[in-house]
């Protein structure tokens, strides 16, 4: 092969050959035909011919073509296919899948099933890091910077459900495991939903004083921002309501102690209401 033919298969990242696989991704990256790919990838796959990087790269290609669930079932199907050492990173594509297409009770099973899978050493090795790969480069992971990932995931799988409590207690781990800013906005979010503002004030401020590592970024620094002025929007009409509420109490009872006043001055429903609202004010 000549210099120049080599420097091509640089510049486009292209493997050399001739097999369906190298044919696949020539139309993938040279061609830009992603049609044409996923027919080669295929070929590769039904002819054994680097079955693990063809599924993916078509599943790839599929996401890229919203046929997020056509890419699903192909990996369902045939990753069976692949070697034992090869399935972490198929899961991963299939997360990536779930959440694209909104199948978020699937996602959330696979993100946990992976996450007891680090726990038990058995992705690691017990070793405290591996090598990874993605766009064609490798790199070094470590297992703190691996479950941060995973529970980040999962933490925005519940919000996507609106479960804002358990995304709370998912975030609430991983800034102990490996703090950033994004999730701290996220652990925000999930507090204003419920309601505590008080609590996501600080957690936001936190960030927008740059005590959390990652702070530095503007797009989180603006979205802490953001969170705080809907906070500021939120707490007069609950300040609000409560004191209507209040208003309201107090004008039936003093009704109720015109009209009988020989009578116990609460009527067991006012007792409840005044109770109720004690517990929400602690």
């Amino acid at each position: 092969m000549s210099s120049k033919d080599q420097l091509f298969h640089v510049i486009h990242k292209v493997p050399q050959g001739h097999s369906p696989y190298v044919k696949a991704k020539h139309a993938q990256l040279v061609e830009k035909d992603p049609e044409a790919a996923i027919v080669l990838f295929w070929k590769a796959i039904n002819a054994g011919d680097r079955v693990e990087s063809a599924l993916k790269d078509m599943a790839v290609v599929m996401k890229q073509l919203n046929r997020c669930e056509e890419a699903i079932e192909a990996l369902k199907s045939f990753r069976g296919l692949c070697p034992k050492q090869s399935q972490e990173s198929l899961d991963n594509v299939l997360i990536d899948l779930y959440k694209k297409c909104g199948r978020v009770d699937e996602q959330i099973e696979l993100i946990k099933r992976k996450l007891r899978l680090i726990y038990q050493g058995e992705i690691f090795n017990g070793k405290p890091t591996k090598t990874a790969r993605s766009h064609g480069k490798k790199f070094q992971v470590s297992v703190q910077q691996e479950t941060s990932r995973l529970l980040g995931n999962l933490g925005w799988a519940y919000i996507k459900k609106s479960n804002y409590l358990t995304a709370e207690v998912v975030y609430r781990k991983v800034q102990m495991i490996d703090p950033d800013a994004n999730k701290a906005c996220n652990l925000g979010f999930c507090l204003i939903k419920q309601g505590r503002y008080d609590d996501a004030r600080r957690v936001l401020e936190e960030t927008l004083r740059g005590e959390v590592p990652g702070s530095e970024d503007i797009k989180a620094r603006n979205r802490a921002a953001e969170l705080l002025k809907e906070i500021k929007a939120f707490e007069p009409a609950a300040s609000e309501m409560a004191d209507i509420d209040d208003d309201f109490v107090s004008g039936l009872e003093l009704l109720m102690n015109e009209w009988a006043p020989a009578r116990s001055k609460r009527l067991p429903i006012f007792e409840q209401i005044s109770s109720f609202r004690d517990q929400l004010a602690c």
